[in-house]
């Protein structure tokens, strides 16, 4: 079906397709790839200077000699020594109560008697009086007569102590008390002598500075080094059609087999990649490869789908540490997105269906 395609579409456009970049002179039943040429390199050997000439200053150290020295460890000093003082025993009288004087008090005394005591003195004043027998007028104010009119002072008797004898005191003098005691006097005083303590010498070995450190000069020559540089030789980004086996433009089943939940290629499946897809691509060098990869539908869409990727990517990496450039291949992860029969989610599947799903693909793509 894809020959026929190719030849009805060159066979039917023809020269009009040569003039828009198609490839010229087609063969019927062949199939093209559009690529990309690649930039050119070539290497050259450049000398770079790694370290410029200069000076290095090398220190020459300080002379010395030993000559003995005394060196005063210990000054001279004094030593105070203490004597103490000297007693003798003594028997004295002791005074413990001194004399006093002791006094007796005796009370005042008093005598009962009555007294007059004046509770209102002698006053006078004015008063009105009216006579109302003699009052012909009918307001009795006309009647009245103003009078000044004296007043005893009024006395009352009162029980009061008179003082027969003051108080008085009594004065008698009293005799102390003493004891014998003995005790401890000082016949001779307590004391300090000076006694000197001469200086201690020790002798050390000492150096002497005779000649100081020096620096000296000495020139180092420059160092280069060879180092290789890649230079553009030729500028690719030219489109070239590239003739390939036309089932390798749809996806091919490659047989490869991962250890459960794992995305590491076995042996086994690492040389299967080498003779299906690095040996084409080594032929080719200018083709671009999709690895595609594709689990069952049991596990979640999530985990399906970045196991997938990771397993895909495994195929890429693979290829890259064998010297196949990453640009010219791409990793695609699409999980159980793309089953090949009915086993869904919810479907019931025998082991054998579900392993039709879990397949790695690859195909040439165009860059």
């Amino acid at each position: 079906m894809r020959t026929l395609m190719y030849s009805l579409f060159f066979g039917l456009l023809g020269p009009a397709l040569f003039a828009q970049g198609l490839p010229e002179n087609p063969e019927e039943g062949k199939c093209y790839v559009r690529c990309v040429t690649p930039d050119v390199w070539e290497d050259e050997e450049v000398k770079v200077l790694e370290k410029p000439a200069h000076k290095k200053l090398v220190a020459v150290p300080a002379v010395y000699k030993d000559e003995e020295v005394e060196v005063l460890a210990k000054p001279g000093t004094k030593k105070f020594v203490y004597v103490p003082a000297q007693y003798k025993t003594v028997v004295e009288e002791f005074l413990i109560e001194e004399p006093y004087s002791e006094l007796e008090v005796k009370e005042a005394q008093f005598a009962v008697s009555t007294a007059e005591v004046e509770v209102r003195p002698a006053y006078a004043r004015y008063e009105y009086q009216v006579s109302t027998e003699n009052c012909k007028s009918p307001d009795l104010r006309d009647c009245m007569v103003l009078c000044y009119v004296k007043y005893p002072a009024e006395k009352k008797s009162v029980i009061v102590d008179t003082l027969l004898r003051d108080a008085t005191v009594e004065t008698r003098q009293e005799k102390g008390r003493t004891i014998s005691i003995t005790k401890q006097v000082i016949t001779s005083e307590a004391r300090v002598d000076t006694i000197e303590i001469p200086p201690v010498y020790e002798t050390y070995t000492r150096r002497v500075l005779v000649q100081d450190a020096t620096v000296k000069e000495i020139e180092v020559p420059a160092v280069y080094r060879t180092e290789t540089v890649r230079r553009l030789k030729e500028k690719g980004g030219l489109t070239v059609w590239e003739e390939i086996e036309c089932e390798l433009a749809d996806y091919n089943v490659l047989p490869i087999y991962y250890e459960f939940n794992s995305a590491r290629l076995t042996e086994d499946s690492k040389r299967v990649v080498e003779e299906k897809i690095f040996k084409l691509m080594k032929a080719k060098p200018l083709i671009s490869v999709e690895i595609s990869s594709h689990t069952d539908s049991r596990a979640t869409d999530e985990y399906n789908l970045d196991l997938s990727q990771r397993r895909a990517q495994s195929v890429v990496d693979y290829l890259a540490s064998k010297g196949i450039e990453r640009r010219r291949l791409v990793a695609r992860g699409f999980g159980e997105s793309q089953p090949v029969n009915t086993c869904i989610d919810g479907t019931p599947c025998s082991e054998e269906e579900h392993a039709k799903n879990r397949r790695t693909e690859f195909r040439v793509i165009s860059n």
